[in-house]
Parts: C-alpha cells; sequence; structure tokens
C-alpha cells in the first residue's frame, strides 16, 4: 500500500469538496467510497467547503486544514491539493 495519495482539486468545479475529499480517502485506502463512514463523523464537511470557496475577490491563496478520517489523515490546502496518509505513520 502506498504511503502517501495526492490529488489535485479543482476549486472551480461543481464537484463538491467533501466529495473529492472522501474518494481521495477511498483510493488510498483501497476500497469503495461507500464504505467510508459519513465524513461529518470527522469535520463539519459545511465549514471544509467554506473554507476552501472561492471568494468574490478570487481564490484562497494560502492554508490548509488537517483531520483524521477513516484512520487517515487528511490535509487539504488552498492550492486544491487533497494529501491522505496512513494515521498510523503519525
Amino acid at each position: 500500500m502506498e504511503t502517501q495519495y495526492t490529488v489535485q482539486y479543482d476549486r472551480l468545479d461543481d464537484e463538491p469538496l467533501s466529495v473529492a475529499v472522501a474518494t481521495a480517502v477511498a483510493t488510498f485506502s483501497g476500497i469503495d467510497v461507500t464504505e467510508l463512514e459519513p465524513l461529518h463523523y470527522a469535520i463539519n464537511a459545511d465549514a471544509l467547503e467554506r473554507l476552501f470557496e472561492p471568494h468574490a475577490d478570487g481564490l484562497r491563496s494560502g492554508g490548509s486544514v488537517t483531520f483524521e478520517y477513516n484512520n487517515c489523515l487528511v490535509t487539504v490546502t488552498a492550492d486544491g491539493a487533497i494529501t491522505v496518509e496512513s494515521a498510523d505513520r503519525a
């Protein structure tokens, strides 16, 4: 199993960030996304969306958030990177 998985999220796309996070975790874990516990058990998904959504004056240029989800550490950065690694390594 890979020790880290990173995917780029298009912040201007219609796909919610929460869906992209769940998909990245499922891919890293080698399971179907439907086998994951709901994301809101780990983090407030609405707050996550608002934190990185585009603003009237453009995209957020800095910042990140890291949280544990499905025995993984997930880091989302303002540039759209979603990085997943095993929480056991932390």
